[in-house]
């Protein structure tokens, strides 16, 4: 019997030895980057961006407010030849649900190559690898209420190194809209933790994380636009390190309840300005901890159809980044936007060089008072005469020390001079 036992106690262990996992800080660490030029412009606050379609693995819940089928590509070269290529594309699945697949690449290529033991090649002759990370990603959003969102996602990942490996993570998130322009959002990333399993027999995860949001919208029409804020904030279950400068040995960053400022300042946020016409002027910094993380970039949206947007990232240590992103939409091109939605509404605003659509011109509509004015005035005075005949036909048939003398005919209204009669 205890032979038995024993036998038993040396499987399992055998068996959980097989399933060992190390838990690690940043497995998966690609899907975090950063794809679109918008929210990167933002200081990468993309939580809190609404109708960036290359930020779905952040913000799935963007989705339930998704109206036409829109198509995204993004592209950013790192330092050494390092880029990293983004297409996404979303469609509607009725009304206040929409379905979002993405696809990208974070890699470099023609990296020299020596076996170890090997002499030092002369020229161009030697070998080369590529590394590089493929994500696939499916996200899905759904309107729950009038005021609250929900988005589930799902990431898969191949790696390719000198050994590869797979990877998984799932996401969820939930906005609600709690007064007018301001939205809250929260995302718990990682819910089905983020794991790695390497060619080597080696499994790797990290523990679920939760992050929350904010936007604030703020029209502005004398400026011919609307102002927007964002802003996300770090970590609030586990530290983080938040030096981007890594002068520091000791990783800094507190959680929220051991010291809320500085929890406060490893957040991030951005603010755009959103003209009527199609421009969009964006800055902000992506750690609240230097300046020297400042980014800034622009957009245009050309014919309702097109959305081109730049972002230019600063970093303290490595070298500035530039991304550029396109979005199309197949629908917009060849269809009128759908009545009640944003971009029906932006459609209304017109440039300031364009005419009215109304036939009736500047000058009619001040030539219109005078003309009422003066058609009142004559009004009376066409009124007056049938009463006068009867008046007079009614004093005939009296006799005539009983006639009443005839009634003066009604004074003429006085014409009162408008400002347009004095210019003229």
């Amino acid at each position: 019997m205890t032979l038995a036992k024993n036998s038993v106690c040396i499987a399992l262990i055998a068996v959980a030895s097989s399933f060992a996992a190390d838990r690690v800080v940043g497995a998966n660490a690609t899907l975090d980057i950063e794809p679109g030029a918008r929210s990167a412009a933002l200081g990468s606050a993309t939580m809190a961006v609404d109708g960036d379609y290359l930020g779905l693995m952040s913000n799935p819940y963007q989705l339930a407010n998704v109206n036409y089928a829109w198509a995204s590509f993004s592209h950013t070269e790192y330092y050494e030849d390092t880029k990293y290529d983004y297409a996404s594309t979303v469609v509607p699945l009725g009304e206040g649900q929409g379905l979002g697949i993405s696809f990208s690449r974070f890699g470099a290529d023609d990296i020299p190559y020596i076996k170890e033991g090997e002499p030092l090649p002369e020229g161009s002759d030697y070998n080369t690898l590529s590394i590089a990370d493929y994500v696939f990603s499916a996200t899905f959003g759904r309107k729950l209420t009038k005021r609250l969102d929900l988005g589930i996602g799902f990431h898969g990942l191949y790696r390719e190194m000198d050994q590869s490996g797979w990877g998984f993570r799932g996401d969820a998130g939930l906005r609600f809209n709690a007064v007018d322009e301001l939205y809250l959002s929260a995302l718990l990333k990682g819910w089905t933790s983020s794991a790695t399993s390497w060619e080597s027999g080696e499994f790797e995860y990290s523990s679920p994380e939760l992050y929350i949001a904010a936007s604030y919208g703020l029209p502005v029409p004398y400026l011919y636009g609307k102002l927007n804020l964002y802003w996300q904030g770090a970590e609030l279950l586990h530290r983080e390190a938040r030096d981007l400068d890594y002068e520091m040995d000791q990783s800094r960053g507190k959680r929220v309840w051991e010291n809320p400022l500085d929890w406060l300042s490893g957040g991030r946020g951005g603010i755009e300005y959103t003209f009527d016409f199609g421009l969009l002027l964006r800055a902000g910094l992506s750690s609240f901890t230097t300046l020297q993380s400042v980014t800034a970039g622009a957009g245009l949206v050309i014919a309702k159809f097109v959305k081109v947007d730049y972002a230019f990232e600063s970093h303290p240590v490595l070298s500035p980044v530039h991304r550029v992103s396109v979005s199309i939409s197949p629908y917009l091109f060849s269809h009128a936007p759908k009545p009640g939605t944003p971009e029906a509404a932006s459609g209304r605003s017109k440039n300031l060089t364009e005419e009215p659509d109304d036939e009736t011109s500047y000058e009619d509509m001040e030539r219109e008072p005078y003309e009422d004015s003066r058609a009142a005035d004559n009004a009376p005075e066409q009124g007056s005469a049938p009463d006068q005949e009867q008046s007079t036909s009614e004093a005939q048939s009296e006799s005539p020390a009983a006639a009443s003398p005839a009634a003066p005919a009604p004074a003429r209204n006085a014409i009162i001079e408008t400002d347009d009669e004095v210019l003229e």
